[in-house]
Order: C-alpha cells, then structure tokens, then sequence
C-alpha cells in the first residue's frame, strides 16, 4: 500500500513528470560536433510521506562517434583519457550507451505512473542539447526524455542557496563534496541528485508542496 502512494505521489508532484538526474562530459561545447565521452543517470523515488531521493545509478564511457571532435582543454578539465586501456575496454558507442540508459528510466517511468522523463542537470541545457543531439545522431525514435522541458539545479541552488556552482550549493545543502572526484559524469550526477532532492524535500519541509496541493484542491471545488 505505502508503495502505491509513493508512486501515486511521484506521478502527482511533477505534472506526471519523474525527475531523472542526468550529466555528460564532453569533447567540448558543440552539441553537433563534439563528443560525449560520458554519461551518468541517477533515478529518483518517492516514499509515502512525500520525501524524494535518489535511487539508482546508471554510467558509462562513451567513444567518440566517428569525425567526432574532442578539444585537448576539454579532456585536461575532466581528466579523461582516451588511450587508457581500461576505458577502452569498456566504453560503449553512443547508441549502446543511450540504450542502457533509457531502458531503465523507461522501466522507472512506468513504475511510477508518470508518462515521461524530464531532464535534471547542473546547467541543465548543456547536457540537455548534447542528449538530444545525440538521440537525433543514433535515430532513436523513443526518446524517454520531455524534448524541451527541463529542471536546472544551478538556477533553482541559487534560489534556495544563493549558490550556483555545484560545489558550493552542495556544501550550502550540508552535501559533502570532493573537487578531486569532480568532473566525473557519475560523481557529479550523483551530487546533483543529492541538490535536486535536498530542495525539494526542503520546500515541501516549508510548507510549499502541501500548500500547492491545497490550492489545488480549492481550484477543483
């Protein structure tokens, strides 16, 4: 029973929207030409008394799709290595990587009675327009994702924080965060979902959430 009201209020609090935590590093800043060399998802869940969390992790290295572009700065600020023979072992192309990813956020999707995925990223238009180039670029017809619409971490920190690197609004949020393991796609994902929830949680805390579904009730009569 207390399953079916967490979904039920999963489906309810974002406009039948489940909230799915998403970073990619990158080649660069063209979202048509450079590479993604990583990408990490963190699902989300809700328990019966409305608390949202982070549930599972789902993360990958990614080659470069052929004539891709990879800028030399970009892979000194990760601290990726391509020739590494690990990561070369292991890292799938875009289509596989994207498969693995939205097979689970689709299995997450139906579960939780929503209808579709909305993107949430620290900056939430990078990861977003470098997604859907890469949807577009693979031909993948069911994108899990809402195409547009989106929740960005670094305006909604600098709401509630008055922060907007991610660093610093996690240390705002009482989250512990190591700069040493930042710029890694699962890392940096799994500290934004901590962000995400830790605001949510902490306007319905406030009243906020309680206080919209009241409105919206007094609307309906």
């Amino acid at each position: 029973m207390s399953e079916a009201i967490a979904c039920d209020l999963m489906a309810k609090r974002f406009r039948s929207f489940l909230p799915v935590v998403v970073d990619l590093e990158t080649g660069g800043f063209n979202a048509q030409g450079d590479a993604i060399l990583e990408i990490a998802a963190v699902t989300l869940a809700m328990d019966a008394d409305g608390v949202l969390a982070p549930d599972a992790t789902y993360a990958f290295h990614i080659a470069p799709f052929p004539g891709a572009n990879v800028e030399q700065s970009a892979l000194d600020f990760t601290g990726i290595k391509l020739d590494d023979p690990l990561r070369q072992k292991v890292a799938l192309s875009e289509a596989e990587a994207l498969g693995e990813i939205f097979r689970p956020v689709r299995k997450a999707i139906k579960a939780n009675g929503c209808t579709r995925a909305v993107l949430v990223g620290h900056n939430a238009a990078f990861d977003h327009g470098f997604l859907n180039a890469a949807v577009t670029r693979c031909g993948i017809k069911r994108n899990p994702f809402h195409p547009f619409s989106s929740f960005d971490t670094a305006s909604l920190a600098g709401l509630v924080y008055g922060q907007t690197v991610l660093a610093r609004a996690c240390r705002a949020a009482g989250i512990e965060f190591d700069n040493s393991s930042a710029h890694s796609a699962r890392y940096d994902t799994e500290r934004t979902a901590e962000l995400f929830c830790a605001m949510v949680n902490r306007y319905k805390d406030l009243g906020g959430w309680h206080l919209a579904q009241r409105e919206q009730g007094m609307e309906e009569d």
